[in-house]
């Protein structure tokens, strides 16, 4: 076998070629569809896979050669490129965007109207970016997931672009809210942040939307539960709780980019 194969950029390197032929599980998702976009173009790598292969798979990879190419032939031509905004995010969100900012509006009128109950925008502010990250990263809310997943980017690097996304439209209208309100805006942005960091880092382990939905729901029970019991704000999303929000906000940064193999797996968009 020529050295030429093995040249990266050229052909794909043997073991990754002998991974892909074996079902090794050591070769990530994104990996393997990279592995199969080459193939679906390269008759050298394809002939290539037939030596990895046992004799009844190379008779089975024949056929689905000549299918495919059948199909590419007589099938319907290529969608149009996606535009900038599609590689960013999607328009699935777009309606969770429009209900985020709707229940910021609602909180800080209920806050304005009864300024003796606990603050609700403090007690709502790290929901706002936890839920848009359930739906911005969800096979079941996004349609092209299976084309984005498979994305030269896919990955961390995806999940924080939409990350960015979703804090771009729920954190101006948050500040806005507090400013109004006069309320630090560290007793709301850290716990959102530590909320979103600590969202990514469980959902490379679980999946976003259920790491998100249990964050959600710990924060229902810790936090908002006391605050309508007592009629007061807990202490843990007072001034004295800052710097214990910073310390947290770094740590969960951190495990969430320690943990970014974990996006390159189908089972964090579950």
């Amino acid at each position: 076998m020529s050295k030429d194969d093995d040249r990266v950029g050229t052909h794909v390197p043997s073991a990754a070629l002998a991974a892909y032929a074996t079902g090794d599980p050591g070769l990530d998702d994104v990996a393997a569809w990279g592995v199969e976009a080459h193939l679906d173009t390269c008759a050298r790598c394809r002939a290539r896979l037939a030596d990895h292969a046992a004799p009844p798979v190379r008779d089975l990879l024949g056929t689905a050669r000549t299918a495919l190419l059948h199909e590419a032939r007589t099938g319907p031509q290529p969608a149009p490129a996606r535009s900038r905004w599609r590689r960013w995010t999607g328009w699935s969100p777009l309606g969770w965007a429009v209900t985020a900012l709707t229940a910021v509006l609602a909180a800080f009128l209920l806050d304005r109207a009864y300024p003796q109950f606990p603050s609700v925008v403090l007690l709502l502010a790290p929901l706002a970016p936890i839920s848009g990250l359930a739906v911005a990263w969800s096979r079941r809310t996004d349609p092209a997931w299976e084309t984005l997943a498979g994305m030269p980017r896919a990955g961390l690097e995806l999940v924080l672009r939409r990350t960015l996304v979703v804090l771009a439209a729920t954190l101006p209208a948050l500040t806005v809210a507090g400013l109004l309100l006069g309320e630090s805006p560290a007793l709301w942005l850290l716990p959102a942040i530590t909320g979103t960091s600590a969202t990514l880092w469980l959902g490379g382990r679980i999946g976003v939307t259920r790491a998100a939905a249990a964050l959600a729901t710990a924060w229902i029970a810790a936090v908002i539960v006391p605050a309508v019991l007592t009629m007061d704000v807990p202490p843990m999303i007072r001034a004295e709780g800052v710097p214990g929000w910073a310390a947290a906000a770094v740590i969960c940064t951190v495990l969430a980019l320690l943990r970014a193999d974990g996006f390159l797996r189908l089972h964090s968009w579950r």
